[in-house]
């Protein structure tokens, strides 16, 4: 499984970032997806997580009612709308994708495919 993250940037605090990350290959190997992020200096964590069969939701609480993840099955993507952005938010955003991993989705070691990163820069 191929994962391939768009849509990071910069951007004042408050404002708001759209994340992409489009799968390729054996698809079929995952049904969690979602996003990790990781500062320089700290462990990666998980931010959110869509189970894409169901399309049930999880998120670390320092990004509930802000984030929002959603999945395109269609189109084998998965989104975060980021919005009322924070400077703690900064941090390089990779997404992930892993099988049954109920119970454990915000553990990062629980994955099995990850993108290449996209940076994420919020300014106060």
């Amino acid at each position: 499984v191929q994962l391939v993250e768009s849509g990071g940037g910069s951007v004042q605090a408050g404002g708001s970032l759209r994340l992409s990350c489009a799968a390729s290959g054996d698809t079929y190997r995952t049904n969690y997806m979602g996003w990790f992020r990781q500062a320089p200096g700290r462990a990666r964590e998980g931010v959110a997580i869509i189970y894409t069969g169901t399309g049930v939701t999880y998120y670390a609480g320092s990004v509930k009612g802000r984030f929002t993840v959603s999945a395109d099955n269609a189109k084998n993507t998965v989104y975060l709308q980021m919005n009322s952005l924070k400077p703690e938010d900064t941090a390089m955003y990779y997404c992930a994708a892993g099988r049954d991993v109920v119970g454990y989705v915000l553990v990062a070691s629980k994955y099995n495919y990850w993108g290449q990163g996209t940076q994420v820069t919020v300014s106060s």
